[in-house]
Formats: C-alpha cells, sequence, structure tokens
C-alpha cells in the first residue's frame, strides 16, 4: 500500500509589533496604529509560510489571532474591535492568497473577523488553498470567559460564539453548520480553536463529518492548561482516529507580559509525532494519512465495539 503522509507545520510565535507602550494604561497610544501592528505580524508569518514551504509543508497553521499581540487579557480596550476584518476580502486574507499561491501551500490563517452586517466579530480560521483560493472557514465555537493563577482571560468582551455561519463552500463535506470539514489537496481538514479542544462533543463530530485531520489553534496558559495540553489531543486523536496539530504561542508579550507556554505539537492515533523542524518558530511533521485506513496496532475497533444505545443522553 502507498503510504499517504503529509508534511504539516504550525507556527509557534508571538506578536512582534515594536514598540508596544510600557504598560496596560497606555495601551490606547496604540489608536491609529493597528494597522501597523497588523503589518507587522501579517509579514512575520509570511516569512515562516516561506520557511515552512523550504522545509517540505504542504499545510501551514498559524496561531490563533496571530496578526495581533493576545489583546482578550481584559475588558474594555474597544479599539481593539477595530483590527476585525472581513474574512474574504480583508488585508489579511488578501496577503495570504497571495502568499499560498507563491508557495503553493495550503494556509490556515486565524483572523479577528468582522461579519458581512459591520457589527459582530468572530474568532475565525480562514482556509485558503495552494492556488490562492479562498476554501471555506470556521468561526470559534466556545468562547471562553474566565481567570487561573496567571490572568484573565474575557474573549466574549471582543467577540462572539460562532453562530454557524461559516458560509457555503464547496470544499466543506460536513453536514454540521457549526462544524465544518474542508476536502483538500493534502487530505479532509477540520478545526478546533482553544476553548473547543475541551469539549466532549467537538472532535467526535470532527471525525464523524469526514475530518483526517485537525488543526487546534490556541493561546493558552495556566497550570492547569498545560497539564491538560499534552493530554487531550492524545486521547482524543487514538479514541477518534485523528491528527490533531495543537499550536501555542511561545514566549510574552508587553505590556501585558503574560507568559504562554509554546509546546506546540502534533499527534497521531498511535502518539506523538516528532518535530522535523530547523525553525525554532516553526514545529513540523510528517503525518501518515494510512495509518487511519490500517487496523488499530492495539487490537482496538471502538467503532465496532462502541455502544451508543447505553450511554447517557442529555
Amino acid at each position: 500500500m502507498k503510504r499517504r503522509v503529509v508534511r504539516a507545520a504550525m507556527t509557534q510565535t508571538v506578536s512582534v509589533y515594536r514598540p508596544m507602550p510600557a504598560s496596560i494604561a497606555e495601551l490606547k497610544k496604540l489608536e491609529g496604529k493597528l494597522e501597523d501592528v497588523r503589518r507587522a505580524n501579517v509579514e512575520h508569518h509570511v516569512g515562516l509560510l516561506a520557511e515552512a514551504k523550504k522545509q517540505g509543508a504542504r499545510v501551514v497553521c498559524f496561531g490563533e489571532l496571530f496578526p495581533a499581540p493576545y489583546f482578550a487579557l481584559g475588558e474594555g480596550l474597544a479599539m481593539w474591535r477595530a483590527l476585525a476584518e472581513d474574512a474574504e476580502s480583508g488585508p489579511t486574507v488578501r496577503t495570504l492568497r497571495e502568499a499560498a499561491k507563491s508557495n503553493g501551500t495550503i494556509v490556515i490563517a486565524p483572523i479577528y473577523e468582522l461579519a458581512k452586517d459591520g457589527q459582530k466579530r468572530f474568532n475565525t480560521a480562514v482556509v485558503i488553498d495552494p492556488h490562492g483560493r479562498v476554501l471555506g472557514k470556521y468561526r470559534k465555537t466556545h468562547i471562553p470567559y474566565g481567570k487561573n493563577e496567571q490572568g484573565s482571560f474575557t474573549e466574549n468582551f471582543y467577540y462572539e460564539r460562532s453562530d454557524g455561519g461559516n458560509g457555503e463552500s464547496a470544499a466543506n463535506v460536513s453536514k454540521n453548520r457549526f462544524f465544518p470539514v474542508f476536502k483538500t489537496a493534502v487530505g479532509k481538514i477540520g478545526i478546533a480553536t482553544c476553548y473547543d479542544r475541551h469539549f466532549e462533543g467537538v472532535m467526535s463530530t470532527l471525525k464523524a463529518e469526514g475530518a483526517e485531520i485537525v488543526f487546534s489553534p490556541a493561546v493558552t496558559f495556566g497550570e492547569k492548561s498545560r497539564r491538560m495540553w499534552p493530554l487531550e489531543f492524545a486521547v482524543d486523536a487514538a479514541r477518534h482516529g485523528l491528527f490533531i496539530g495543537g499550536s501555542n504561542r511561545k514566549g510574552s508579550e508587553p505590556p501585558w507580559s503574560q507568559p504562554y507556554f509554546g509546546e506546540t505539537h502534533f499527534v497521531g492515533p498511535n502518539g506523538a509525532l516528532p518535530n522535523a523542524s530547523t525553525h525554532d518558530e516553526l514545529v513540523i511533521a510528517d503525518l501518515d494519512l494510512t495509518q487511519l485506513e490500517e487496523p488499530d496496532p492495539s487490537g482496538w475497533n471502538l467503532p465496532r465495539d462502541t455502544r451508543p444505545e447505553i450511554y447517557s443522553k442529555r
């Protein structure tokens, strides 16, 4: 049997825009400069895309809300809402369509989306094919609001949870309007953004709708998050027969100085995959999708032996 091996990459970085204000109280000084913030980060990621292509990657997923620092560490700074952009014709997607085409790669670009109504905002991952065409988008379904021992996350102040309005797409093979799965040149790809990963129905739904690879771009921090980070993806990959890539920022961003632990990685149904990258801000792995068609080496056959009729229903 010919192996179906896909080299995939994810970024692991923080906002590169400098200079940033020295304190949170001075962040309003960035008003009027948000396009500079976006431009610096998009250009940085275009460079990472080229490097990933150089190392053989055919699909590259950027980090959650990558065109800016992670701004949802507190409420009240409504200026960040001005960064929201159209998921088809906004400046980030326009630039990345050209970059995807010039590199011949699939790009998954998690941006801050402004809906067509000019009012609603979403945390949205846009999927672009190697010809520079937008295949579709995924709007983050679950939105966190809380705090841990390190800091607060107040995402519902800046955007809302998905309304299922991911749009029509010929590449989408899913019948679930909240969880699209895109048929691409490298396989069927689903997306579960950050907080989505904690909910039991997400990976099972993506699998049921045909996903082979799931990317989970995230901005995450805190002791429990770090402890669970390598466990959740490994269990879901083994249980559902998936390849899953989880990306996280690595480092900190002024003026918040919140540390992000990184630990970006890929797992498959048979365990963690080695990082083949020679670049500190990229994690690259070879995904052997043939494994999804082969008997499980453990001897398990979970799809055959499941008993849904006896499980509790909500």
